[in-house]
């Protein structure tokens, strides 16, 4: 008997699909994301769902599917801020509160377990102040380090904790009006202070070292985040305004804080960057916000995404979102090598969204046609195993010119 040989399905795919996604939840905002150690994430923010104003902590999984989400606060006016993911699989938050006795606003610092339940909350300020929390990061004493600014005078400070939220030492920096934007613990366990226009470093008593001024001052240049880079040095971005529009600025600088080199982006309406980090080749990514789809009659705000080379040369640039006003506000590279972006959709809501390495939501590429010449490179049962051919078992042939065959020899 001869055999017969049914080819069931040519698997010809002409497109392959990036993992890239947007996602939306509800809430105000979202102003920090990070990835977690299981592939998910955590992004922190403000919501207004249950009639109060709170702070908002999400959990996703690895395509933004939420796994849960908490809030925090009393019965006033509660902001987040900054979120990052604990040694001890929790999460800790800094942001502000409203103190319903005084009136005033005070630094919120939140710590959770793994599943986003409050461990401990504090707070800080005095009877003059509003404070805000802007950044932390846990320090590698097991504590953490915040920094922010008063409402008022807009003084930036940075305030020392223990594991448990207990003030080691803070310190207020009382030369101009100016903001602390984010933090950083050196290797060497000194702090870099991002401000509104500085950039400056403390010991690990809060006493400072150096400070360095950019531009010609706060009326130019506006910093919005700084972080570390491979070299020891610093990169920090932000906003460069000029008489007729802004620009997203981005400043390299050495370990010293002296600046190395300069670039601004953008096209002819506003722009500016809100969070910067260097990627794994060495480059830069930026988010932020763009005017480009604006006009004189309709102002369009869209989520900004610019990759640099080590020297800040665009390599790229991308823009999200709809029809109303949408702003990029946290970035972090993942561990695929694309990127988690974070900040608020239609002007009132939490946006995230996860790009490929070339800022993709979607990606493509082309596998060719199958040709006269191809050969078969091997065969394989159905779950991948290489086999030889048998009648009646289902088999799949990989061709050399990327072509599948899905076949059966009937006897």
């Amino acid at each position: 008997m001869k055999n017969l040989i049914l080819t069931l399905i040519i698997t010809l795919p002409l497109t392959l699909w990036g993992q890239g996604w947007e996602q939306t939840y509800g809430g105000i905002g979202g102003w920090s994301v990070q990835q977690t150690t299981d592939g998910g994430y955590i992004v922190t923010g403000t919501t207004d769902s249950n009639g109060n104003v709170d702070v908002y902590l999400i959990k996703t999984d690895g395509n933004g599917n939420e796994q849960w989400s908490r809030t925090f606060g009393g019965s006033e006016v509660d902001n987040g801020r900054s979120v990052q993911q604990t040694t001890d699989g929790g999460y800790i938050i800094t942001g502000s509160t409203l103190s319903f006795g005084s009136g005033l606003y005070e630094l919120y610092l939140i710590k959770t377990d793994g599943n986003g339940n409050e461990v401990w909350s504090q707070t800080y300020g005095d009877t003059i102040h509003n404070y805000h929390g802007n950044s932390i990061q846990q320090t590698n004493d097991g504590g953490y380090i915040i920094t922010g600014y008063r409402i008022g005078s807009n003084d930036p400070f940075l305030l020392k904790v223990d594991i448990s939220g207990n003030e080691i030492w803070s310190t207020v920096f009382l030369c101009c009006n100016d903001l602390g934007n984010s933090v950083l613990q050196n290797s060497d366990g000194d702090y870099i202070v991002t401000t509104y226009g500085r950039l400056i470093k403390v010991d690990g008593s809060g006493n400072e070292i150096w400070s360095q001024m950019f531009g010609q001052g706060i009326g130019n240049y506006i910093f919005s985040k700084g972080s570390s880079t491979n070299d020891g040095g610093y990169i920090i971005t932000g906003s460069s305004y000029n008489v007729s529009e802004s620009d997203v600025l981005l400043i390299k600088t050495d370990e010293n804080g002296i600046e190395q080199w300069t670039k601004t982006y953008g096209g002819i309406y506003n722009d500016g960057g809100s969070s910067v980090q260097q990627t794994q080749d060495g480059g830069y990514i930026i988010t932020g916000e763009t005017w480009s789809s604006s006009s004189l009659n309709n102002v369009n705000i869209d989520v900004y995404l610019i990759k640099t080379d080590g020297n800040g040369n665009e390599q790229w640039s991308r823009t999200f979102g709809g029809p109303s006003d949408d702003i990029g506000l946290s970035i972090q590279q993942t561990s695929d090598g694309g990127y988690i972006i974070t900040g608020t959709y239609n002007g009132y809501g939490v946006y995230l969204i996860k790009t490929d390495d070339q800022g993709n939501i979607t990606s493509t590429f082309e596998i060719p046609l199958p040709n006269s010449n191809r050969k078969i490179e091997k065969t394989v049962n159905l779950i991948g195993q290489e086999i030889k051919p048998q009648t009646n078992t289902p088999i799949i042939e990989i061709f050399d010119d990327g072509s599948v065959e899905k076949k059966i020899i009937v006897e």
